[in-house]
This record gives C-alpha cells, structure tokens and sequence, in this order.
C-alpha cells in the first residue's frame, strides 16, 4: 500500500465541490485515511509550495492558495501516488483527458481544483506537513 497528499483547493471548497472529488478518487480504488477542512496562512503556503519559489507563479498560487480554506487528506491504495494524478488529470484543465477531475471540475489553470503528490518522497513530506501519525487511521 501506499499513501499520497491530496489537497482540495479553494475553488473546490468554494463551489462546494469536494464530495464529488473525494467520490472520483474512491472510485478510482483510493481510500481516505485521513482528512481534514484548514485554512492556510500566507507562511504555510509559501512553506509547503517553496519548491517553487523562483517560479513566476509562485506569488499568485500563494495567494490563491490562502483565500479560501482547503482540505488536505492522505489517500491510500495500490500505487496512490500514479492513481491520484491520473485521476486529477494534467495540471491544465485544457489539457487534461474526460473523466477526470480537472478536465471534469477545474475552473482555469490556476484554479484547477486539486493538487497531489508528484512522488514518494514528495508524498511523505507533503502528508508530513499536515498529519501527524496519530491522525492517520488506516
């Protein structure tokens, strides 16, 4: 088994979309084995996205990723991380096949509903930066 970050994004929350997204990737053989609703601040944004700091987008995910709470869960299955990102689908919704999340839900390249995990190390860091051990419950 292994297990993956997957954030809900502010325009999923906003247009009260997340039982859709959490019944896709359940569908998909994805367990959720812990969840909850947060709101960043500006620091942890700017904390959890540092890998793109010098990245000419980095200012407006930030922003985009404050104004609104999220919710971050740790999904778990049989190759999680390759399930959950064919399951969102390509970062730009244009871009992204029928069926899946982004191409199904997103709103625009920025606001593309969700993000996930691109690796596991990535994964554990990122489940690392939200979870303690004691909240995830398989």
């Amino acid at each position: 088994m292994e297990r993956t970050l997957s954030i809900i994004k502010p325009d999923a929350t906003r247009r009260n979309i997340c039982g859709k997204i959490v019944a896709m990737l359940e569908a998909a053989g994805l367990r959720v084995v812990a969840q909850k609703r947060i709101h960043l601040s500006r620091r942890e944004a700017e904390q959890f996205y540092a890998v793109h700091s010098e990245r000419p987008f980095f200012d407006e995910l930030c922003i985009f990723m404050c104004s609104g709470p999220v919710t971050v869960q740790v999904l778990e299955g049989h190759d999680a991380i390759a399930v959950n990102r064919e399951v969102m689908g390509a970062t730009n919704p244009a871009e992204a096949k029928p069926g899946t999340i982004r191409k199904e839900l997103a709103v625009s390249l920025t606001e593309n509903s969700v993000h996930g995990s691109d690796g596991p190390d990535t994964a554990a860091q990122e489940i690392a930066f939200f979870f303690s051990e004691i909240e995830i419950v398989g």
